[in-house]
């Protein structure tokens, strides 16, 4: 292994990545190479960024719905389509089937 020089995705500036930061990433199990550099990841960390599936806590839909089980309104992070019953997180909880583990 050597150090490698990338461009940051957001600033476009090159970094290095270095060979410590490879078989730091190697351990881990971690297959891509970063896409920022340090001072952008730090700014993307501190501002909440990343992760989630593309949204933020604050902006991730909500959607009104009332639980099939006790009939109190709640909110969901999808669509309710109206063909399945939609539960609030204490009856979900309560009526989630076990993990089945092999």
């Amino acid at each position: 292994m050597e150090d490698q020089t990338l461009q940051c995705k957001d600033c476009a500036q090159n970094f290095t990545f270095t060979v410590r930061e490879q078989e730091f990433f190697a351990e881990k199990g971690f297959t891509n190479k970063p896409q920022r550099c340090r001072d952008c990841r730090q700014q993307r960390k501190a501002s909440g960024g990343g992760g989630g599936g593309g949204y933020d806590r604050a902006e991730r839909p909500s959607f009104d719905a009332v639980c099939a089980a006790c009939g109190q309104a709640t909110t969901v992070p999808f669509k309710p389509r109206g063909d399945r019953p939609v539960y609030c997180r204490t009856c979900y909880a309560a009526n989630a089937p076990a993990p089945s583990y092999r």
